[in-house]
């Protein structure tokens, strides 16, 4: 079929992989930093020059990278808003990332439209601090002048499609970009325009939201550019996970994330019922502490990094001697408890060893991340199977726990730049639909990534029976936690 490109633009750098059409298979890749100079002169962190992207992206492609290439897919961080006025320009930098700044505005748009439950229904989740809808309420607080002239509301890979193709009058997304904006239904695959209102003061253009396989149009070259999606999305389809299957990721907070067929409603505020890149759903459940507390447990105890904290913890045996760990350190999401500590509990003399508080620590972050993945399974959700994602997934507690903890097979994926894959798929996709090689509704096959499979065996009891006595603490500590 040919040779396609996907390019993610993460917050802090692009990468490009060029692939097989056919088959997947990476073929060159290229990489550049975003340049340190991305964030606007005296203005906060979470503001972004767009052009930084740009110039990013110039230099990922570069020596000839895309040459031969006949279509590109663009992913990019999600949540970044960005404010373009009637004549196509940008109006302030983008306003990107968590964008903490943001939080009372999310507090006040749930009171505005009636409450949590009136959210749940519009749009399928409640507002929270990242989310475009958000940000445009801000912006119409505290830089009102700003939101005034904002005329087009794009996000990042929204943007970086329309400079690709040479910014023609004509604006798209996708399914996945446009269901993390707080103002687009995942449910009725329709936009809510009252909200933009709500958030902004007055109304403004949004783009066309396009189906997984279409295209958003041609460049001056003649590449043809898919509709690109949200890093969350790309990732998914470049892993290749469907129904039944759940991506754990493990950063310094953590995400559970499933595929699904059908939106989720939900007022509790724990789920965001995002589109995936395929035309399913992928509701998504965050925890703001994974990572971080393994970071805090090795700090405490003195040993040098994750590898040794994790060496540590295999000198221990399940259930850390009684010790358990919620892992609470600032505040958490899920369940929702924005002011509450982290919590050690079962101190006694013989479980006051530092092997005992590493596996706690270790045993702490996967059982927060086994509340959040039952948040999902208690709506249906079906989990038969999971990806586990980031640096951590290699450590050997880790994957000496999570089986058993997790309740299921553990699949690790070799590292690669998945986001990227999975916008090379897209492009796949769109090019393939274009040649009339492809169904529609059918993405391309791609060999799925190397990983190793772990099974939770005969642990499972034993994992079960800790996960047991955290959640008897964690009910203890904080009854009610899991009430809507």
């Amino acid at each position: 079929m040919g040779i396609v490109a996907g390019l993610d633009s993460s917050p802090d750098f692009t990468r490009i992989v060029v692939c097989d059409a056919d088959s997947g298979a990476v073929l060159r890749q290229g990489y550049a930093p975003h340049p340190l100079d991305g964030a606007a002169e005296g203005s906060r962190p979470s503001d972004v020059d767009p052009q930084a992207w740009l110039l990013s992206l110039g230099e990922a492609a570069g020596g000839g990278l895309l040459e031969g290439v006949q279509a590109i897919g663009v992913s990019a961080q999600q949540n970044g808003l960005v404010p373009v006025d009637s004549q196509g320009n940008t109006i302030r930098p983008a306003m990107v990332g968590g964008d903490k700044r943001a939080q009372v505005a999310a507090a006040d748009l749930v009171d505005a439209l009636g409450g949590r439950e009136a959210w749940a229904q519009a749009v399928g989740s409640v507002p929270q601090a990242a989310q475009p809808v958000t940000k445009l309420r801000w912006l119409a607080r505290t830089e009102p002048e700003a939101a005034a002239r904002t005329a087009m509301l794009l996000q990042a890979h929204d943007w970086l499609v329309w400079q690709l193709l040479g910014r023609p009058a004509r604006r798209t997304t996708d399914r996945g970009g446009a269901s993390s904006t707080g103002y687009w239904s995942a449910a009725t695959g329709a936009y809510r325009p009252d909200l933009v209102e709500l958030a902004l003061g007055h109304q403004a253009m949004l783009p066309d939201v396009l189906g997984p396989w279409e295209a958003a149009g041609t460049t001056p070259e003649g590449l043809l550019i898919s509709a690109g999606t949200g890093e969350t999305m790309a990732a998914a389809f470049g892993l290749g996970i469907g129904l039944g299957d759940a991506v754990v990721s493990l950063g310094a907070s953590g995400s559970v994330m499933a595929v699904h067929h059908e939106a989720l409603v939900d007022s509790s505020g724990m789920i965001t019922s995002l589109a995936d890149a395929t035309g399913m759903h992928l509701p998504v459940v965050t925890t703001l502490n994974a990572v971080r507390a393994l970071r805090g447990a090795a700090e405490m105890l003195g040993v040098s990094d994750l590898e040794a904290l994790s060496d540590l913890a295999m000198k221990s045996t399940p259930g850390s001697h009684g010790l358990v760990m919620l892992p609470y350190l600032e505040g958490e999401r899920t369940p929702n408890l924005p002011h509450t500590a982290g919590t050690l509990a079962g101190l006694r003399r013989e479980s006051m060893k530092p092997e005992h508080l590493a596996r706690a620590a270790f045993e702490g972050m996967l059982c927060g991340l086994a509340d959040a993945l039952d948040v999902l399974r208690k709506r249906g959700v079906e989990v038969r199977r999971i990806f586990l994602l980031g640096q951590a997934a290699e450590l050997g507690a880790v994957q000496a726990c999570a089986p058993a903890l997790l309740g299921t097979q553990i699949v690790v994926p070799q590292p690669a730049d998945y986001a990227a894959i999975g916008a090379a798929r897209q492009a796949a996709w769109a090019l393939g639909v274009q040649q009339g090689t492809i169904q529609a509704g059918l993405p391309p096959v791609w060999q799925g990534a190397a990983a190793q499979v772990l099974e939770p065996g005969e642990e499972l009891a034993v994992g079960q029976a800790v996960r047991q006595q955290y959640v008897s603490v964690r009910n203890q500590t904080h009854p009610g936690a899991f009430r809507s």
